[in-house]
C-alpha cells in the first residue's frame, strides 16, 4: 500500500491537483493567520483596557470609604464596609469578575461574591497587591486558576492626598474572550475546507486535460521499451504537448539508426578488449563479474574453460570485500594487488584501477577494473629506493664523524698535538672510507652500464694465489692466522683480467681475516672443473677461499651478494667495509662468464667458490 501511494504521488495529474490545493491552503492560512492575529490583538486590547478602567474607577470610588476607616470612628467604619460590599456585589453581579478592597495594611476589607466572604479580614499576599501598596501602578498578571480557567489580575493603588491608603485587586475571567476567538477560528476552518474541496475538483478537471496526451505518449514509449519501435502518436495541437509528440515521432526514427550503430560499436569494443595488453574486468553494482577479457584471465591464472562470470571481483583479486573502501566503488580509485596464479608460478603485482559506471537516476550501476602489470616496475622501484637509502646511510656515518672531529679541532683540540694527531687520523680514515665507497659505487655503475672492459691475459693460478697471500701475510701474522695455498696438479692457467681478479681475491681474503678468530686458518685453493666449455673453449678453473670464522646464517645466504647487505651491520661498518665488496666480486666473476657461490653456516666457517675461464688465448672483451 505504501509503494502504491508513492507511485501515485509521482503522476503529473496528482501533482497539479496537489499544487492547486496547496496554493489555496497557503493563501487561506496566511489570510486566516493575519485575520486571527488582528482580532486577538483587538480583543485583548479592549479586554485589558476595560479591566484597567474598572480598576481605576473602583480605586477612585473606594477612596472615601478607606478615608473613613482611617478617621477611627468605629460605627462609621462598620457601616462603610457594609455599604462598600453591597455596592461591589451589585456592580459586578452579572460577570465573573472578582474584586477585593484592601486597606493599607494589606487586609481585605471587602470582597465580591459569596465565595469571597471567607477572605474578608485576611491579608492578601499576592505580588501585585504588595507592589500596589508600594505605590506602583502597573501591576497585572495573567494566570490559570485551579479550575483551569484563564484570568487576568490587576492591582491598583488607592491614594489620598498623596498617601497610599489601600488597593483595589480585580481578577477578571478571560474565558469569554477565548470562546469568541475559538468560534471565529471554527468559521475560518470551515471556509478553508470548502475552498479546498472546490479547488480539488477544478484541479482534477484541469489536470486531466493536460495529462491525457502525455499518458498516450507514455504508453507508446512503454511499447518501444520492449522492442516495438513502430510507434507513432497523434498530434492534435501545436502546443507544448504537441511539440512533445512531434519530438517522440522523430525519436523513433533516430532510435532505429542508433541501435544499428550501437551493435556495430559493441562488436568493435569486444575486439579491442580481446586484444588489450592490460586486463579488464566489468562488474555489476554488487561487484559480481559480468565481462572479462583474455588478458585478465591470464593474469588471474584462470583456465581457458573456467568462467569468472558471476564471481565476486574482490575474490578474484585476492582481497577481502570489507578491505575495499566504499569510495573505490562509488568514486573510483586504484590500489596495488598481488595476483597468485592458481597453477603456481611467480606472483604478479598489478595496479587495479576502479572506474565506476554511473547511470542517471540509478547512480553507480557497475565498475570497470583495469589491471596493469607493474611487477617489473615495482621491483625496479624497490631496488632504487633501497639503493638510495643504503648510500645515504653509508655516507652519513663517516660525514658525521668527520664533522664532529673537525668541530672538536676548531674548538681547541688543535692546540693539543697528540689529540689533534689522533683526530686528524680518524678524519683521514673516514675520508678514505668514503673514497673507497665512492670508488666501489663507480665500479658497480660501470658494471651496470657495461662500460668496463676486461683486458684478459694468461695468469698462472699458483702465482696469482701466492701474490694474494703475500699481500695479507702481515695482517694474518698479527692475529696468529695461517694462510695456506692448495693447488691441485694439472690446474691450467686462467684467461682473466689480472687486476679485476686480484680485486675479487683481495675482498674475499680480507673478509676471511676480518671475520675469523685469532689463530685461525685460511685456505686458498684452485682446481680444474669439468662441465660446459668456457668462453675461451678450454674449461674452467675453480678457486676456493675457505676460513674458520663465525660463518653466515643460512637465512642470509640468498642475500649476501646484494649491495650494502651486511649480516652483522654494526661490526662490518666498524671494520671499514662498504658492503659492496661481494657485489663487485659477483659482477667481476659474471663478466668473466663464471659463477660464484657461498657455502656457510653459523659457527662453521665460510667457503667462497668461484670459477674462471681456463686460458686459451689473450683477448679483450667489452
Amino acid at each position: 500500500m505504501k509503494l502504491i501511494g508513492i507511485r501515485s504521488l509521482q503522476t503529473i495529474q496528482l501533482r497539479i491537483i496537489i499544487i492547486y490545493v496547496l496554493l489555496i491552503l497557503i493563501a487561506m492560512q496566511l489570510i486566516g493567520v493575519y485575520f486571527i492575529r488582528t482580532l486577538e490583538d483587538s480583543f485583548y486590547g479592549n479586554f485589558n483596557e476595560n479591566v484597567d478602567n474598572e480598576a481605576y474607577l473602583l480605586a477612585d470610588y473606594v477612596k472615601d470609604y478607606l478615608d473613613a476607616n482611617l478617621s477611627g470612628t468605629s460605627g462609621e467604619e462598620q457601616k462603610t464596609y457594609e455599604d462598600l460590599t453591597v455596592f461591589i456585589r451589585n456592580l459586578f453581579a452579572t460577570n465573573d469578575t472578582e474584586i477585593q478592597i484592601i486597606d493599607a495594611n494589606g487586609i481585605v476589607v471587602s470582597a465580591s461574591g459569596q465565595l469571597q466572604e471567607g477572605i474578608v479580614g485576611q491579608k492578601n499576599t499576592q505580588t501585585e497587591v504588595s507592589r500596589a501598596l508600594q505605590g506602583i501602578r502597573s501591576n497585572e498578571r495573567t494566570m490559570i486558576d485551579v479550575d483551569g480557567k484563564r484570568k487576568r489580575a490587576v492591582a491598583m493603588p488607592v491614594q489620598s492626598d498623596g498617601k497610599i491608603i489601600g488597593a483595589v485587586y480585580v481578577v477578571a475571567s478571560m474565558e469569554g474572550l477565548f470562546d469568541t476567538m475559538n468560534r471565529i477560528k471554527q468559521f475560518l476552518f470551515t471556509g478553508t475546507v470548502i475552498a479546498l474541496g472546490l479547488t480539488a475538483v477544478l484541479g482534477i478537471i484541469l489536470a486531466n486535460m493536460i495529462t491525457a496526451p502525455i499518458k498516450e505518449i507514455t504508453r507508446k514509449a512503454a511499447a518501444m521499451a520492449v522492442g516495438n519501435l513502430n510507434q507513432r502518436v497523434n498530434v492534435l495541437a501545436n502546443d507544448e504537448i504537441g511539440q512533445l509528440g512531434n519530438a517522440f515521432n522523430d525519436m523513433t526514427y533516430r532510435l532505429k539508426d542508433a541501435l544499428s550503430s550501437i551493435e556495430e560499436e559493441k562488436e568493435k569494443l569486444a575486439s579491442i578488449l580481446s586484444n588489450m595488453s592490460d586486463g579488464v574486468i566489468a562488474t555489476d553494482e554488487h561487484g559480481r563479474t559480468t565481462v572479462m577479457n583474455r588478458r585478465a584471465s591470464a593474469m588471474l591464472g584462470l583456465a581457458e574453460d573456467e568462467s569468472a562470470v558471476g564471481r565476486d571481483v574482490a575474490e578474484l583479486l585476492g582481497l577481502r570485500r570489507d578491505a575495499l573502501d566504499d569510495a573505490v566503488w562509488t568514486e573510483g580509485g586504484s590500489l596495488s594487488v598481488k595476483l597468485r596464479p592458481s597453477g603456481g608460478g611467480e606472483a604478479l603485482v598489478a595496479r587495479a584501477t576502479f572506474s565506476p559506471i554511473h547511470r542517471r537516476e540509478r547512480g553507480v550501476t557497475g565498475t570497470v577494473v583495469l589491471l596493469h602489470d607493474v611487477t617489473e616496475q615495482e621491483k625496479l622501484d624497490a631496488s632504487r629506493k633501497e639503493f638510495v637509502a643504503n648510500v645515504s646511510h653509508e655516507l652519513r656515518t663517516p660525514l658525521t664523524t668527520i664533522k664532529s672531529y673537525l668541530e672538536a679541532l676548531d674548538e681547541g683540540a688543535l692546540e693539543d698535538p697528540a689529540l689533534a694527531s689522533r683526530f686528524v687520523g680518524v678524519t683521514r680514515n673516514e675520508t678514505e672510507r668514503m673514497i673507497r665507497l665512492v670508488n666501489d659505487l663507480l665500479h658497480l655503475s660501470r658494471f651496470d652500464s657495461r662500460q668496463t672492459a676486461l683486458t684478459l691475459e694468461r695468469v698462472e693460478m699458483l702465482a696469482l694465489l701466492e701474490e694474494v697471500a703475500d699481500r695479507f701475510t702481515f695482517q694474518a701474522h698479527q692475529r696468529g692466522m695461517d694462510l695456506a695455498i692448495a693447488i691441485e696438479p694439472g690446474v691450467p692457467s686462467a684467461l682473466v683480467d689480472r687486476d679485476a681478479v686480484d680485486q675479487v681475491l683481495d675482498n674475499l681474503v680480507s673478509n676471511a681475516i676480518k671475520y675469523s678468530p685469532d689463530g685461525g686458518r685460511i685456505t686458498l685453493s684452485a682446481r680444474r672443473t669439468a662441465g660446459e666449455a668456457s668462453p675461451a673453449g678450454a674449461g674452467w678453473v675453480e678457486v676456493t677461499v675457505r676460513d674458520e670464522g663465525m660463518g653466515i646464517p643460512k637465512k642470509d645466504l640468498n642475500r649476501i651478494f646484494e649491495r650494502f647487505y651486511r649480516v652483522d651491520k654494526a661490526r662490518s661498518r666498524n671494520m671499514g667495509g662498504t658492503g659492496l665488496g661481494l657485489s663487485i666480486a659477483l659482477e667481476i666473476v659474471k663478466m668473466h662468464g663464471g659463477t660464484i657461490r657461498i657455502e656457510s653456516d653459523t659457527g662453521q666457517g665460510t667457503t667462497v667458490v668461484f670459477t674462471l675461464p681456463a686460458a686459451a688465448e689473450e683477448r679483450e672483451v667489452r
